[in-house]
């Protein structure tokens, strides 16, 4: 038996819009039973979490812990990571027709997204032998390890896809629907609560409402694409970003240490700019966009470079969606589908992810357990005490029937 190590990140965003308040408890929880059940070292255990104590989990941060854990494996090594925090989906903003997806991420402290391709790139790279289980409790979660055979879920992504290609208006006919389907959660539907919520869930417009229950306090762990503009707003001083810009706005604020593929899109809409051919990309002409131009046409490469250093085989390869080849040695747990939101209560026991704790009670009860077991008794346990979110497994057939982590 090789090492085993893991990542644990839990992200409340104290004090903000997005904020949440069980991260931190569901990776408390998930240390203590890596160390007592599963027999991780403390020293293989590297924790993030926005508490002011530490290293915080920015983007930079959690992308190098991976990098680190990934890098240092071997054959033989288990490897894990767990995510509390929130989901959130970037509509396509390349202006192309056939550009139709989202790129799914997770939100760290700073905003700083990391894409389902990034976490598929990294997977990828896990040494043959070794085994990446990811526990992902956040929403929009089921599309992280993109690709990967779906062993539990019924994604509606494909269905989503072509829904919006079978409009006239091309792109902009998909913008429109993107921004809908992103402002609009499908909500958490908990029995008994106190007051009335539409059947479409949260309007993205506002803050994500609370649900009042006689035993629960509920918000999701959904970042509506209203809420990341109006924050990408507050942290740039910028009044001009919204769909269509938003890469632009990352990459500008993050340079370097912005997900691969936002530097790649970069990299293929400034040529796309330098040659006249932006028509139709929302947005991506404004201050910001003439501004990086002007500065690769005045040949100061320094602010583009940690674009334009970028390999790009074609234009493909920047749409939203990942093109990856699926990885064969890694698991994905989500907390549930591509088009759900995942459950942040906070109850007389105390706050926690609705996946993390029927995670921890399964655990509990029933010792150890395959993959598949978890998932399927944690889609009972949730549906059971009320929650709509239905949590997935992604991995291939073999390592559905192996043991949860160990």
């Amino acid at each position: 038996m090789g090492e085993k190590r893991a990542v644990l990140v839990g992200i409340n965003y104290p004090g903000t819009k997005a904020e949440l308040k069980g991260c931190h408890n569901d990776v408390a929880r998930m240390h203590r039973c890596l160390v007592e059940r599963f027999g991780f070292d403390e020293s293989g255990i590297r924790v993030l979490v926005d508490d002011g104590s530490g290293p915080q989990p920015t983007g930079a941060n959690i992308r190098r812990e991976l990098q680190r854990l990934v890098g240092d494996a071997g054959p033989g090594d288990l490897l894990f990571f767990h995510y509390s925090g929130h989901g959130t989906r970037l509509p396509a903003e390349t202006g192309e027709d056939d550009d139709t997806g989202y790129d799914e991420c997770i939100v760290p402290c700073d905003m700083n997204l990391i894409t389902d391709q990034d976490f598929t790139e990294l997977v990828r790279k896990v040494p043959e032998g070794c085994l990446f289980t990811i526990v992902s409790d956040s929403c929009h979660s089921g599309g992280l390890l993109d690709k990967t055979k779906e062993q539990i879920g019924h994604s509606t992504k494909q269905n989503q896809t072509e829904r919006s290609d079978s409009g006239s208006g091309g792109f902009r006919s998909f913008l429109k629907g993107a921004v809908r389907d992103v402002f609009e959660s499908q909500g958490i539907h908990l029995p008994r609560r106190s007051h009335r919520q539409s059947d479409d869930g949260d309007d993205g417009d506002e803050e994500p409402r609370y649900l009042d229950t006689a035993d629960a306090h509920v918000k999701n762990r959904s970042l509506p694409l209203s809420t990341l503009i109006e924050m990408l707003k507050e942290k740039t001083g910028k009044d001009d970003i919204d769909v269509g810009s938003l890469r632009l706005t990352l990459f500008d604020l993050f340079g370097d240490d912005a997900s691969p593929k936002i530097k790649k899109f970069m990299k293929v809409m400034l040529n796309k700019l330098q040659q006249g051919q932006h028509g139709g990309v929302v947005g991506f002409v404004g201050a910001l966009a003439q501004e990086l131009l002007k500065a690769k046409l005045d040949g100061k490469q320094e602010q583009l470079e940690p674009a334009m250093e970028q390999e790009v085989h074609s234009e493909e390869e920047v749409y939203a969606g990942t093109t990856a080849r699926v990885p064969s040695n890694g698991v994905l747990i989500s907390g549930c589908q591509t088009d759900q939101t995942s459950a942040d209560a906070t109850t007389s026991k105390g706050s926690y992810g609705a996946l993390s704790n029927a995670i921890q009670t399964i655990l509990a009860e029933h010792g150890a357990v395959t993959n598949l077991e978890l998932v399927t008794k944690a889609r009972k346990m949730l549906s059971r005490q009320g929650y709509t979110q239905q949590p997935g497994l992604y991995c291939s057939d073999e390592h559905a029937s192996v043991a949860f982590i160990c």
